[in-house]
Formats: structure tokens, sequence, C-alpha cells
């Protein structure tokens, strides 16, 4: 893939991250007033460890589920004019992919029909195309992380085509099996889907194989920022997780923090090894 096809894709992302944020926007203005019925209609708390330490001291607040989101289409957006920026002439094979996994909390947007359908009648078949395009964004996120960490230890980067097509593949395999219910819904406006637990343990493994790549690229490559990198990417991963499933004020810095920290650490990284090349 060529330098210019790859910035396009950059482009793509910022225009899609920009229809996201409209969306939020109009639905911050639309759904604020709904949230505090809401509250007596939750069927569960949602899951995760962050969830597990802090839920247990606050009560589910959906309105601050509706703020990670937005933290999410915001961050999505920075984050990709931030690598736009800094590698619009730089090389690098790895920072296609982190612009996939910041590219794909654009869709999280789609959470808010949720509390939409709470306001209005929705037919179900949006809710479960919304829940299967929510899936498919975080599964195809993940595995552009570990694509990433593929490269870095020393995957050709001709093939970056065969990659990003056996990624959205698989993704959409997992997306389109996973039972939805669109009459149930968490704490944090993530729908109910099966194969929670299968997925959650997918989405550890992936990430130790990515953490154990990053750290084996020192020894092949000879650099010690591929460490820095692998540290990042647990960062990020991390922030990923809490504001995915947060459904109090607390896990709205929580995430950012590690989020952006493990954002910065990656692409600055990345940055200093290809700089010179």
């Amino acid at each position: 893939m060529t330098l210019s096809d790859r910035n396009n894709i950059f482009k793509a992302g910022i225009v899609l991250s920009v229809l996201c944020l409209a969306i939020c926007a109009a639905g911050t203005i639309k759904l604020i007033p709904a949230y505090a019925s809401m509250e007596e209609e939750i069927a569960r708390r949602s899951g995760g460890i962050f969830q597990a330490l802090v839920g247990k001291y606050a009560d589910a607040a959906p309105l601050s589920a509706h703020f990670c989101i937005f933290a999410l289409v915001l961050y999505s957006f920075f984050s990709i004019i931030f690598i736009y920026y800094f590698f619009e002439k730089t090389q690098s094979p790895e920072i296609l992919f982190m612009v996939f996994f910041a590219v794909s909390f654009s869709v999280e947007s789609l959470r808010l029909v949720v509390p939409l359908g709470h306001i209005r009648e929705i037919p179900s078949l949006y809710l479960i195309l919304s829940s299967r395009a929510i899936l498919f964004g975080r599964f195809f996120g993940l595995f552009s992380l570990f694509a990433a960490s593929l490269y870095a230890v020393g995957y050709e980067a001709e093939r970056q085509r065969n990659v990003i097509l056996v990624s959205i593949i698989v993704a959409l395999v997992m997306a389109l099996g996973a039972p939805v219910d669109t009459q149930t819904w968490d704490s944090s406006l993530n729908m109910s889907n099966g194969f929670t637990s299968m997925f959650r343990f997918i989405e550890i493994g992936v990430l130790i194989i990515t953490t154990v790549s990053f750290f084996i690229a020192v020894r092949q490559r000879g650099s010690r920022e591929f460490a820095f990198i692998g540290i990042g990417s647990v960062l990020a991963f991390l922030g990923r997780s809490v504001l995915l499933y947060a459904d109090t004020w607390a896990g709205l810095p929580a995430g950012l923090v590690f989020l952006a920290a493990g954002t910065w650490l990656i692409c600055a990284r990345l940055h200093k090894i290809y700089l010179w090349l």
C-alpha cells in the first residue's frame, strides 16, 4: 500500500469520526432527559474488571455511559488527526492498524439507539444491525491492534491488504454469529448478546499475544522502543475496556487517561523508530 493510499484511509477515518460526532452531539441534546427514567429499567450492571472494582461502590448512571460514548468518538477524531499530522510523510506499517483501532471507536455512537428506543419506537431490525455493527467495530479494532504487533516482529509489509481483509472477515463472522437480545440492555447501554464470556476470553488472549509480540520485537529488531509500545498497547486496551463498559462517572476520566496515555506511547515510539528510515 502506497503512502498516498494510506493517507486517504486516514482522511476517510476523520470523515467517519466527524459524522459520528454529529450523531453524538444531536443525541446529547435529545436524549439527556430520558436517562433519569431509564435508571429504573436497567436489567443488569455491565461487566469488566473496572466495573468489578468500582461498581460496588457507586450506583449505575446511564448518563455517564452516554458521555463515555461521546469520549470514545472524540478520542477517535483527535487521535486520527494526531496520527495523520505526525505520520503523513512517515512510512510505518504498524500505524495504519493503529488508525483502524482508533476508527473502531466511532462506531460506539450506535449505542445511543438504546436510549433512543426508550423515547421512540424503533424497529428491532435497526437495533440488531446497530448491535452487530458495534460488535464488528470492537473485534476489528482489537484485531487491528494485534496486526500492528505482527508487523513489529517482521511480518511482510507488502501483505497489508491481506491482513486487513482477514481481519474484516473474522470480525464480521464473529459479529454476525453472536445472538443479540434487543429487548435487554445493561447499565452501559450495551444490548445483551450471547457468548459474552467467550468474547472476553478472546479479548484477553489477543491482548496477551499482542503485548508479547511487541516485546519479542525488542530482541528481533534491536530496539527497546517496542517494549514501550507493548506497554502502551496494554494501557490502550485497559482504557478501551473501561470506556466500553463503565456505568459510573469514575470510568470517564480513568478510561480517557489510560487510552490517551497508551495511544501517545505507541505513536510517539513508532514515530521515533521510523522517523529516519
